[in-house]
């Protein structure tokens, strides 16, 4: 299970934040580490991760969310929610653990932690299917990176007598509710639905919508192929010449 567990930091800003989350990491057991477009490349000398060096040199750097997520079925946030007004379900880490667990049992499962500064943008977010939060104080609600990673892999590792809601099916990459986000969009465009001056705020809230739909693997083929032909039906009838 542990070894399903990507730990995903978008924009980390300072190396010795990304070596202690590191060091959390290899304290639960976990392995994987990523970085999408991290501030500083020099992260893999940081000195905070004594005990984690081996997952901070194994360290993954990628370009973009959708690329750092490719290979996992669920996709989590993590936000201290403050005066943002969220589109996505959340849940207390207490609640969210045990399905993460459960999720994890069987197929890689990606938690996403924002900047030090921001925390998630609201495309970095656009990628999750619901998002977590750690329920610290009023008075004080955001937490240290490297403890805010080592607090949800915790909850996430530990045995627990809650009972556990047991996927019944094998649920989609992220790749390829990716691909079906970009599909559709294209046959919105296509069909004139698509307003250019809202183009990415619409982006978003399809991206959110495939993912609250949470289609099972054996769906993507079927899902692809009807946009690929509605795609296609679209662009042959304004190619056809006119009589």
């Amino acid at each position: 299970m542990r070894d399903n567990v990507r730990v995903v930091l978008c924009q980390p800003r300072n190396p010795l934040n990304i070596g202690a989350a590191a060091r959390a990491i290899s304290n639960f057991g976990c392995s994987v580490l990523r970085l999408v477009d991290p501030f500083d490349l020099a992260f893999r000398e940081a000195v905070s991760a004594v005990g984690g060096a081996p997952v901070l040199r194994a360290a993954e750097v990628f370009g973009t969310v959708a690329e750092a997520v490719a290979d996992c079925s669920l996709v989590v946030g993590t936000t201290a929610v403050g005066h943002r007004e969220l589109q996505h379900p959340i849940q207390r880490l207490e609640a969210a653990g045990p399905v993460l667990r459960a999720a994890a049992s069987s197929a890689p499962v990606a938690i996403l932690f924002g900047s030090e500064k921001f925390g998630l943008t609201n495309d970095e977010m656009s990628h999750c299917h619901w998002l977590m939060r750690i329920p610290t104080s009023d008075q004080t609600p955001s937490m240290n990176l490297g403890q805010a990673v080592a607090v949800c892999l915790y909850e996430i590792v530990r045995e627990s007598s809650v009972a556990m809601r047991v996927p019944v099916h094998k649920a989609v990459r992220a790749a390829d509710s990716e691909q079906m986000t970009q599909m559709l969009l294209a046959v919105l465009d296509e069909s004139g639905y698509t307003n250019r001056i809202v183009a990415t705020s619409t982006e978003r809230k399809v991206r959110r919508f495939l993912r609250r739909v949470n289609f099972a693997a054996r769906d993507a083929p079927l899902i692809l192929g009807i946009l690929r032909q509605i795609l296609w039906k679209f662009r042959a009838e304004r190619t056809e010449p006119a009589e």
